[in-house]
């Protein structure tokens, strides 16, 4: 018998029940005559407090809250890639097919649809000892990704009977165990979890791998490594939807889970549409087949923006148990913060910094804890990345989402106003940006791109230092007064911004860069340092050097070197060494 409880008091999505209602902390249930979908957020012995999911428009006092006896949970089975959900993984394009384009309140549709038959390859044989996480299926879910059905957590047991190879819907017994205590479990393709729980794994492995995004400026400057985590912080316009839709469109992970939290609809109507349009450089596919949208736009109820994190958090430490490599986009944590804050406002708890909730903090922390590289229960290694965009307001980084992010995250990738009205894309700003995670990725570089690869990314940031401190200087008493080695290095930091930092996301090259073409860009830069340096330490003014051309050449490298003629940069060299012969000859 689920317990049962009356409607006190409402306020907002916060509604009370007086008295002992028997519910349990974080459970979900079920509101009024429509059953709108909430969760406990606080008991006391003669108060429970609920947060519901929808909007609470003529609910009133009196009307009966019934438990659902489990706590807020996602359902974990083939069909979730592919697919778009709002923050309670309810399927947008099943509710827009029953109600319209506007989710009407208590519909309830399957997170995933249940009639389909999918085909399943058993991958165990009766005798068989599981444990929790071993693999008893695999399911091409999408042309790109198997999906590999999986034990549940806490079970354990012998295989008495397996079905033969087939198709099945996700809730058919696929396997039978035996279990410890003598009782019998039949394994399907589904599994449930509480969002708000990270999933249980073997152990966390250290940093070692980069997720490699095609973007310089992350991938040779700023890295992120698989399982990290990176804060994207920007005010309005600078660009970090477009950030985020670069590294989801070209990053090295297996599947992408992107979050719209709090987001406009018509940016995730771009999302749904370019998405729907992209092919996936490594399949060949629609790069759909290996992403999830969880769409929970600025309109939609509040208290489902806060849940949809963890819901979309859950769902890629899914894929992770199968070996996945798994990188969320969180567009944007500072709309979930403010979901925080006007829920913690009606419950009228004490604000702090802001009028942000006291536990700010330990939210945020708990969020990008869940991220890393994980040894699974079943022997693979797979990662979740998070990658969370922060919206402070005015742009100003000093605020609390901000600071307390940069507390948890060791990748800030930080976007700037100017650059943006420049139009350099992406605008992160090589001076207010750190990673903290080059030092542990530096072996990865020196085995698979080049032992220089660290020694010469660090000689680029070294000269784009020394430019911030000469422009101070120019913006007093102007550029003709510097010496020809200071001018030098100012035209140098010149084209290392517009030739190297600067990207150009709708051409063909150079949207996405290899590993390997970006050291080689990165070579042909300092080479051409080098060989003007040892011309201006002969004597040979800046002037001269700067009428042979030779550094606009260098940074159209971006355009004229195609991704699969990495050959030519030889040609660069030449002409590098060509340039310095005619200016010694010009000047003899």
């Amino acid at each position: 018998m689920l317990n049962t409880g009356t409607i006190y008091g409402i306020n907002g999505p916060v509604i009370y029940l007086k008295g002992n209602t028997g519910f349990r902390m974080q459970e979900m249930v079920y509101v009024g005559k429509e059953k709108l979908v909430g969760e406990v957020i606080a008991l006391d012995k003669d108060m429970t407090t609920i947060q519901v999911y929808e909007e609470t428009t003529g609910l009133h006092p009196g009307e009966e809250v019934v438990a659902s006896g489990s706590a807020v949970s996602v359902t974990l089975a083939p069909g979730i890639l592919n697919n778009i959900f709002d923050g309670i993984e309810r399927p947008l394009e099943r509710i827009a097919e029953t109600g319209g384009a506007f989710i009407t309140r208590g519909v309830s549709v399957d997170s995933l649809d249940r009639t389909k038959k999918w085909p399943a390859h058993i991958t165990v044989q009766t005798g068989d000892v599981l444990n929790s996480g071993d693999i008893i299926a695999e399911v091409p879910e999408t042309h790109a990704i198997l999906h590999k059905c999986m034990v549940p957590p806490n079970v354990e047991g012998t295989v008495i009977r397996t079905v033969p190879d087939g198709e099945y819907t996700i809730d058919e017994p696929l396997v039978t165990l035996l279990l410890d205590n003598g009782t019998e479990k039949e394994l399907t393709m589904t599994q449930h979890w509480p969002i708000r729980i990270a999933r249980p794994s073997s152990s966390r492995v250290p940093a070692s791998v980069p997720l490699v995004t095609g973007q310089r400026i992350i991938d040779t400057m700023f890295p992120i490594a698989k399982g990290g985590t990176a804060a994207i912080p920007g005010g309005f316009g600078t660009g970090k939807t477009m950030s985020q839709h670069q590294i989801a469109k070209w990053s090295d992970a297996d599947i992408i889970i992107y979050i719209g939290c709090g987001e406009r609809g018509n940016e995730m109507t771009q999302v749904l549409e370019e998405f729907g349009e992209l092919t996936d450089p490594r399949t060949g596919t629609p790069l759909m087949n290996r992403t999830t949208l969880i769409a929970n736009t600025s309109n939609m109820p509040v208290a489902a923006r806060e849940a949809s994190i963890y819901t979309g958090l859950t769902l890629a430490e899914y894929y992770r148990d199968m070996g996945y490599d798994v990188a969320i986009m969180a567009d944007s944590t500072s709309r979930w913060a403010e979901a925080l804050r006007e829920l913690s406002g009606r419950l009228e708890e004490m604000p702090a910094e802001e009028g942000f909730p006291a536990y700010l903090a330990s939210r945020l922390s708990a969020f990008y804890e869940r991220a890393g590289m994980m040894n699974n229960l079943n022997g693979t290694t797979g990662s979740v990345t998070i990658i969370g965009a922060v919206s402070p307001q005015g742009g100003d980084f000093s605020e609390p989402v901000t600071q307390n992010t940069k507390r948890f995250v060791r990748c800030f990738w930080g976007l700037d106003k100017s650059l943006a009205y420049s139009r350099h894309f992406p605008a992160i700003h090589w001076l207010t940006s750190y990673s903290e995670y080059l030092n542990d990725l530096a072996p990865w570089y020196q085995d698979h791109v080049s032992p220089k690869f660290i020694h010469n990314r660090n000689r680029l940031m070294s000269l784009l230092n020394q430019e911030s401190s000469l422009l101070e200087i120019v913006k007093l008493i102007g550029s003709d007064v510097l010496p020809d080695d200071q001018k030098l290095i100012l035209e140098i930091a010149r084209v290392i911004r517009l030739g190297f930092l600067q990207q150009n996301a709708f051409h063909k090259d150079d949207t996405c860069v290899s590993m390997e073409k970006q050291f080689l860009m990165m070579d042909t830069i300092l080479y051409l340092y080098k060989q003007s340096r040892a011309l201006v330490t002969m004597g040979h003014p800046m002037s001269v050097l700067k009428s042979e051309a030779i550094f606009d050449r260098v940074i159209s490298i971006r355009y004229d070197v195609p991704n699969d003629r990495l050959e030519m940069f030889a040609q660069y060299h030449r002409d590098i060494d060509e340039f310095y012969q005619r200016v010694l000859e010009k000047n003899a």
